[in-house]
């Protein structure tokens, strides 16, 4: 009896520390989002081609990847919640430098800020919501998920209706959601600091660790992560595609408008959120393995089939498209900490940020391609991104615990 009182304060802690986590995650990409929710003013504004809009991508993307291993590594050793403060700074000086920047290297300077801050918040909240999984990881990282999710979907959305017809400058009113975050992530701090105390002193308590599988050798687990890095690799390079020229896709192909294509992105990223939760919900019934199978082999005749629709397909399509697509992020991002347990901000650093720096090299590889070849030509090809995912065939068995 003793044993469970003291398990339950822990357990009872922990959804208000996920749901704030989500909510700080909903503000963090939810500002990231306005960068390529911008693209079509400042590409008219500064007289960018899409090569130049990619390298702004590859900018913020490379800015978070370079830094995010680094961040989780070291926090790994020594965790510092209240690290997400300061890098929401950065975020902050980003959103300001983008609203009143005037030039091209100040954009490209902004932007890098925007990724320095997401570089910072990722691998510290990701071990957060871990530890306070009370051993339902995959429903753990899909709350956190879908607050990050929500977010990107929703900047298109306020880009639409608030920046479209105001204009660059009122990019500087996001600041407050800025400000929201860092008052957000400074009360969570302090309440992961209070969970950690009560999990400690309740020995059965979760302590968001996997249980011990089989040994397996250095060579064999950088294979798997490389493979699993392949994977998400897949999947961003997909979606930046999305995100950085969607909107172009659009208006170049159909003839809409900038503020109904901004419409359409949103409901796009949008179907994210329902991916990432339920992914992560059924990863803990059925396992990883099937669940990444699913983003593999669910996807891929959408998005051959998608370069071929009309406007109205083209909208149900992207939709399918991702909610198939996004379900798979936890069950890797989960399955990489099993492979690595003790390593949960490197995993997140990892898979944050070196996969979706690779996808920003992706959108400036894409961007070079649509200055030559087109837009349509593009998503032509970028349908057959999801066939990487077949590697997963090579990916070891882990045992997983099952939750029903």
């Amino acid at each position: 009896m003793t044993t469970s009182t003291a398990a339950s304060p822990a357990r009872s802690a922990a959804m208000p520390v996920l749901i704030a986590l989500s909510a700080t995650h909903l503000l963090n990409d939810l500002m990231q989002s306005l960068i390529p929710a911008i693209y079509p003013i400042i590409k008219t504004a500064y007289g960018l081609d899409f090569g130049q809009i990619g390298l702004i991508t590859l900018t913020f993307q490379i800015t978070a990847s370079l830094f995010q291993p680094l961040v989780g590594a070291y926090t790994d050793k020594t965790p510092m919640p209240y690290s997400m403060v300061a890098g929401m700074g950065f975020t902050l000086a980003g959103l300001v430098g983008l609203a009143y920047a005037g030039s091209y290297p100040l954009l490209l300077l902004s932007a890098g800020c925007v990724g320095l801050g997401s570089s910072i918040f990722h691998p510290e909240a990701t071990r957060m919501a871990r530890n306070a999984s009370g051993g339902r990881h995959g429903l753990a990282q899909g709350i956190f998920q879908v607050g990050g999710q929500t977010g990107g979907a929703l900047g298109p959305l306020l880009a639409a209706f608030i920046i479209v017809p105001r204009g660059q400058t009122s990019l500087a009113w996001f600041s407050a959601a800025a400000l929201l975050a860092m008052l957000l992530l400074t009360w969570t701090a302090g309440r992961y600091a209070q969970l950690r105390r009560q999990q400690a002193a309740s020995p059965s308590a979760p302590k968001g660790v996997a249980a011990a599988g089989p040994v397996r050798s250095a060579g064999a687990v950088a294979l798997a992560v490389t493979i699993l890095v392949i994977l998400l690799f897949s999947k961003n390079a997909y979606s930046q595609s999305f995100s950085s020229f969607y909107t172009f896709y659009l208006m170049g192909k159909f003839g809409v408008s900038v503020q109904s294509s901004q419409i359409m992105l949103f409901l796009f990223l949008a179907s994210s959120a329902a991916g990432a939760l339920f992914g992560g919900m059924l990863g803990d019934r059925i396992g990883r393995n099937k669940i990444i199978w699913f983003s593999i082999l669910g996807a891929l005749p959408f998005t051959l089939a998608l370069p071929f629709a009309d406007l109205f397909w083209t909208g149900v399509l992207t939709i399918v498209i991702n909610v198939i697509m996004s379900s798979a992020f936890a069950a890797i991002l989960i399955y990489a900490m099993e492979l690595m347990p003790g390593r949960i901000g490197l995993v997140g650093g990892l898979f944050y940020g070196l996969s979706f720096g690779l996808g920003g090299v992706a959108a400036a590889i894409l961007g070079e391609l649509a200055d030559r070849i087109g837009i349509d030509a593009v998503y032509a090809i970028c349908s057959f991104l999801p066939a990487i995912g077949l590697l997963a065939w090579f990916l070891p068995k882990i045992r997983e615990e099952r939750h029903g």
